[in-house]
């Protein structure tokens, strides 16, 4: 495309490449060369739009002035007013009055600025690399009918110039995402690892606590009712009364053991579903810690916790578990509601109380906020603590969208 401009212009166009060496983004590179691409287009306003590696959204990168059109995230292609040459249909677009040009204000062209900010005047050509449109340079004026098919040669040959630079650039650019990408997944992977070690250990705890429970507890009571009633069998009779405190022994054993098995097992859950599970465990613990507190269950989700992988489930139990049994023991609170709600997007649990918060979180042997963070990392769920020390706290759990469905299993 060079070989065919005018001499005169050659110094703008070894100008514009002088300038563009050394620059390492986007911003930078259509800045710097802004003035000597107005010494050959004059214009108002000068950007230049990026596709995107994924081919489905571009960017814009302003000079001049800022448009809505630098300051939103990447935006599809579809809703450009300039799509056409985006998606190569068209090699250039040309206008008089860019304001009442059809082309540019089709249903969902994101056209806003060029009416805010009166460009009429426009052109647009591709940049190509090997064939393939990168982008689009733009000029635009508020001056009307001020571009003609010699300003869109000289256009193309900027075009040509910048095109292989900002190739580069977002080669480069993509390569710092995807390394950005990388890292933060394997933080991620690092923090679950650890906090599946912290949760393999507090498991593994309570197993010994489940077996001392049953050692120090059942097992004991079990051997001494065995001496009594093996005392009771070589007795020449054998009466009620003296079986009657085996029976209460035997009736004790058992509750013991149903609350082991309660505690290691919310077979709750299985039989009668979350919401149950959470109000009969809420109940239970308010009235056994003996304290005055007042509690609500609020469920708005019309059954999609019921509908989750028993997995998932079983976490999100033992997150609200915890939760509800910090707030009794810690908060001093006299009220706490458990909220559960659910939407097209999330489920959403939360626990509340009116306590008096904490200034560092709470850590205990063998559970604890860690335990929480941790199980909710391994079922993608997002876990938080609202905490205003004096005035209460909240425990809120957030399911990610794609963890709702029951196809959902444990890795």
């Amino acid at each position: 495309m060079l070989d065919t401009v005018h001499p005169a212009l050659f110094d703008h166009y070894l100008g514009i490449s002088r300038l563009l060496a050394g620059q390492l983004d986007f911003h930078s590179a259509i800045q710097a060369v802004d003035t000597e691409i107005n010494d050959i287009i004059p214009h108002d306003h000068l950007d230049v739009c990026i596709i995107m590696v994924d081919g489905q959204y571009h960017t814009a990168y302003e000079s001049g002035f800022e448009t809505d059109w630098g300051k939103v995230p990447p935006a599809p292609l579809s809703e450009s007013p300039i799509r056409s040459v985006l998606w190569g249909e068209v090699e250039y677009l040309l206008t008089e009055d860019a304001c009442t040009d059809e082309r540019f204000h089709f249903e969902g062209a994101f056209s806003q600025p060029i009416l805010e900010q009166s460009l009429r005047s426009r052109l647009h050509v591709p940049l190509k690399v090997q064939g393939d449109v990168i982008g689009v340079l733009s000029c635009s004026s508020r001056e009307r009918g001020l571009y003609d098919l010699q300003d869109i040669g000289n256009a193309r040959a900027i075009a040509d110039l910048l095109a292989p630079y900002f190739f580069a650039l977002r080669a480069a650019e993509q390569a710092k995402r995807s390394a950005i990408v990388e890292a933060e997944a394997r933080a991620r992977e690092e923090g679950l690892r650890l906090g599946a070690l912290k949760l393999t250990g507090a498991l593994e705890a309570e197993r010994q606590r489940i077996g001392m429970d049953l050692h120090d507890e059942t097992l004991a009571d079990l051997t001494r009712l065995a001496r009594r009633l093996e005392r009771q069998i070589h007795q020449p009779e054998i009466t009620g009364d003296a079986l009657e405190p085996i029976f209460r022994g035997l009736q004790h054993c058992m509750q013991d053991l149903r609350r082991i098995i309660e505690e290691a097992k919310p077979s709750i859950l299985q039989l009668f579903g979350f919401a149950e599970a959470v109000e009969n465990h809420l109940d239970r613990s308010i009235r056994d810690s003996g304290l005055d507190i007042s509690w609500t269950l609020e469920n708005n989700t019309g059954g999609a916790l019921e509908r989750l992988n028993q997995t998932v489930s079983t976490a999100l139990f033992r997150i609200a578990q915890e939760a509800i049994n910090n707030a009794i023991r810690h908060s001093q609170a006299s009220e706490i509601l458990v909220r559960l709600k659910a939407s097209e997007r999330q489920i959403v649990i939360e626990i509340i109380d009116n306590g008096i918060g904490f200034e560092r979180p709470v850590k205990r042997a063998g559970c604890g906020i860690d335990n929480m963070k941790t199980r909710a990392r391994l079922i993608s769920a997002r876990f938080e603590i609202a905490n205003k020390p004096g005035h209460g706290s909240v425990v809120r759990v957030q399911l990610a969208p794609d963890c709702t469905a029951q196809e959902v299993t444990s890795k």
